[in-house]
């Protein structure tokens, strides 16, 4: 039986988005327009599936993601389905364990990795299909500059600068 991947279309105040979903969960969150290059994508990147848009059945999913997009601690608790390469997916799973409202280099990711130069992390992140859930954003240059997103620098700003009033204020001692 052929796997069907559904996709919607949102809005958030950083521009439109599309989510798909596999039954195992989000298997992408693409950030920007130009529809029919982004279906297309999807279409290439599940070639064995049938690919078909479900917008009035994705509206909670649609919802969910425009909130997580807006208020970046809250939790939309979504499946994910990540797709790559075993490495790929550590290295996604690894970003999705980075706090809200923190950075890290790359460099210094790499690290964590163990051998890994900061070369194959970078082409990694870029390999993300899923924004902001797997938050390839919160990745920096060592500097503490912004590099490249593959959803836009512009986006990237935008969402860590989001991240940092999120943070939760911290507390002293005997607050309680």
């Amino acid at each position: 039986m052929r796997e069907v991947i559904r996709f919607a279309w949102g809005n958030s105040s950083l521009g439109e988005f599309m989510v798909a979903m596999s039954d195992k969960g989000l298997v992408a969150l693409e950030l920007g327009s130009g529809r029919d290059l982004v279906e297309e994508a999807l279409r290439i990147r599940f070639p064995g599936a049938e690919v078909v848009s479900r917008q009035l059945e994705l509206i909670d999913i649609l919802d969910k993601i425009t909130r997580v997009i807006e208020e970046p601690r809250f939790n939309p608790e979504l499946p994910l389905d990540m797709r790559g390469t075993a490495y790929e997916i550590e290295v996604w799973s690894m970003l999705r364990v980075l706090p809200v409202g923190e950075t890290i280099s790359y460099g210094a990711f790499a690290a964590k990795l163990g051998t890994r130069d900061a070369r194959d992390v970078t082409k990694a992140i870029a390999s993300n299909p899923i924004a902001v859930l797997v938050p390839c954003h919160r990745v920096i240059k060592k500097d503490g500059s912004i590099s490249g997103y593959r959803w836009g620098v512009k986006r990237k700003r935008e969402l860590l600068a989001r991240e940092q009033r999120a943070k939760p204020l911290p507390t002293s001692e005997g607050d309680g």
